[in-house]
């Protein structure tokens, strides 16, 4: 008797997946053909980061002041200060990509806004050590769009609601 109870379980279970593959058969595919074609992203999307430079002086936003690497869960953060003119500068900025967990910390906490992501997603590479991005990369990745969500905006979302005035 058990036997037909499985014959029966099997051939339903046939039926069943030969619906599926009937109905998808005749269905236009929906592959992307990477990279003849790119998928459109979301401006939320993040994949990488950009140290930005103030558009108006053309002077990098970073003061070293090492609040990015000491929030860091993953410590895939490391700078060295340096110090021009009474000004705090990063003189060396190293990010590792292949640690990053891509928490956004660094970013929100920044207070200049000096640390950006970017929606740059074609950043795979054969070498682990390619993944460390210095200073210089960084600062090239100021070319790609970047994400909606930077630091300042994100310190606007989260802060306490201004109690209402009282209208006269």
């Amino acid at each position: 008797m058990s036997w037909m109870k499985d014959t029966f379980e099997l051939t339903g279970s046939f039926l069943s997946a030969f619906k599926v593959t009937w109905k998808n058969l005749w269905r236009k595919p929906v592959t992307i053909s990477y990279p003849d074609q790119k998928r459109v992203l979301s401006e939320r999307q993040r994949a990488t980061f950009a140290l930005l430079t103030d558009p108006k002086t053309g002077e990098e936003k970073c003061t070293g002041c090492y609040i990015c690497q000491n929030i860091c869960p993953a410590l895939v953060i490391k700078m060295e200060k340096e110090i021009i003119n009474e000004r705090g500068y990063a003189k060396t900025f190293y990010l590792d990509l292949s640690g990053c967990i891509f928490c956004e910390l660094c970013v929100q906490c920044c207070p200049q806004d000096a640390i950006v992501m970017v929606r740059h997603w074609e950043i795979a590479e054969i070498k682990k050590e390619n993944l460390v991005l210095d200073k210089k990369r960084l600062m090239e990745n100021q070319k790609y769009p970047f994400s909606t969500i930077i630091g300042s905006k994100i310190r606007e979302m989260q802060a306490v609601p201004k109690p209402p005035t009282a209208s006269s």
